[in-house]
């Protein structure tokens, strides 16, 4: 056997099927045709290479407006939380009706902030902001405010649109009559509107309200009203039952009595019962108080003493002219007097003359309240000596006659028995002559209120 090695086939490069070239072409072993790759196409020609660069542009412009925009909100939100311009606090008027951009304005013009764009910048921010959170709509909101020092954008929004209004406070005293209130609320430049009517006497309760600046007239008036029906429902079964008083009308308009007059604390429920006690006795109730608003309605501010035919002069609310309580209140008494009048202090006392000194003494008996009236009249005469000016060197002495509280007894008709005295009158020589006015025992009493 042969030990050579077969010779490994060598194929030439020549193609199947393709003629030799020349005889050592024909010797050599055909080749085996190579596989044809397949032909890739070229990336410039596939059709979905637009559509990629699109979308890749698109990304790339997206990002980038992403990039600006979280810059211009970090810029923007530094602007609205920086401090303001207002070197101290100031208080703003934001009027009803006006737009965003009237009010931005205006808050630019009073400097409270730096600019209106940015303002209307930070309240559009905020309203995004509470409705991403799901919270309540922000809307600005007219009133009174006071914007502190250095309040930035977002505090003066939030001050705004919270309705974080300036306290307004409106006191009404005691003893005003109805129409005197709603003359004085329409003289109050910090409310608004009209009051529809003149409410009637006695139904409106004294406070002092806390309010929203420029809240309506009518609005104050309403909250009188109601104040005045709570306290009715709340103090009328804690009355005492004995009194000679059938409803609660009737104990406001005895409180109106009181009310007018005095305004002592400490001797209110003790005037009440003077009143209390002649409407059990039948005796007339004869106050002077009741001749003012029978004669002027509750609009005039009485400053002269009562004539004798003022007191003789027959109205429907003059107490020395009827029996018993007057029709109406004759002024809106307050919560203290209503009190007194519901809880009369536990006494027989029938009259009270005024003591010298801002009060009245009280007496059982016509004898002893005679003996008050004596005492009283040497107090008035020492007042009227040092209210007397000197006398010029020369000039002849005259004795001073300052005017007085008007009297509040009916001079007795000759030929005719007097009248019992009032609770504050002793028994006083009627005038002779003229119309002329009298005085009384009595003093004012400053009116206290809250």
């Amino acid at each position: 056997m042969s030990s050579r090695r077969p010779a490994e086939p060598h194929y030439s490069g020549r193609p199947t099927g393709a003629l030799a070239r020349s005889p050592s072409e024909r010797l050599e072993p055909t080749r085996p045709v190579a596989r044809q790759r397949r032909q890739r196409f070229s990336r410039d020609h596939s059709p979905s290479r637009p559509f990629v660069r699109f979308l890749s542009g698109m990304f790339t412009l997206l990002l980038l407006v992403m990039l600006v925009t979280a810059g211009s909100a970090f810029w923007l939100q530094s602007r609205i939380e920086a401090p303001g311009p207002l070197a101290r606090s100031k208080p703003v008027v934001i009027p009803k009706g006006e737009s965003t951009h009237e009010i931005a304005a205006r808050l630019e013009r009073d400097g409270v902030v730096s600019g209106r764009h940015l303002f209307i910048a930070g309240y559009l921010l905020s309203k995004a902001s509470s409705w991403m959170e799901g919270g309540r709509s922000v809307q600005l909101r007219a009133g009174d405010y006071l914007i502190p020092q250095a309040a930035s954008v977002r505090q003066v929004v939030d001050i705004i649109a919270e309705g974080k209004t300036i306290s307004y406070k409106v006191t009404i005293p005691e003893g005003l009559t109805s129409e005197q209130i709603v003359e004085r609320l329409k003289a109050d430049t910090g409310l608004a509107g009209e009051v529809a009517e003149i409410p009637l006497e006695g139904s409106l309760l004294p406070e002092t309200f806390v309010i929203q600046r420029g809240a309506s007239r009518q609005s104050i008036i309403d909250k009188m009203q109601a104040e005045a029906r709570k306290l009715a429902e709340k103090m009328w079964d804690q009355r005492k039952k004995d009194l000679p008083l059938k409803t609660w009308e009737e104990a406001v308009v005895l409180a109106s009595i009181v009310e007018k007059e005095t305004g002592r604390n400490d001797e209110r429920e003790r005037v009440a019962a003077v009143f209390i006690n002649r409407l059990r006795q039948k005796m007339r109730l004869q106050s002077d108080p009741t001749i003012v608003y029978g004669i002027s309605g509750g609009k005039a501010v009485w400053n002269r003493p009562i004539l004798r035919s003022e007191i003789a002069q027959k109205t429907p609310h003059n107490t020395y002219q009827i029996d018993g309580l007057p029709p109406t209140p004759i002024c809106n008494p307050g919560k203290a007097a209503i009190e007194a009048v519901l809880n009369p202090a536990d006494t027989k006392d029938l009259y009270f003359v005024a003591d010298g000194a801002g009060g009245h003494i009280f007496s059982e008996t016509l004898k002893n309240h005679n003996a008050n009236v004596q005492k009283w009249r040497a107090v008035e005469k020492e007042m009227r000596a040092k209210a007397a000016p000197a006398p010029s060197p020369g000039d002849t002495p005259t004795t001073a006659q300052p005017k007085t509280r008007a009297v509040v007894r009916t001079p007795p008709d000759k030929g005719k028995a007097p009248p019992q005295p009032s609770p504050s009158q002793g028994s006083v020589p009627g005038a002779e002559g003229g119309d002329k006015g009298w005085t009384s025992t009595t003093q004012p009493t400053p009116k206290t209120t809250k």
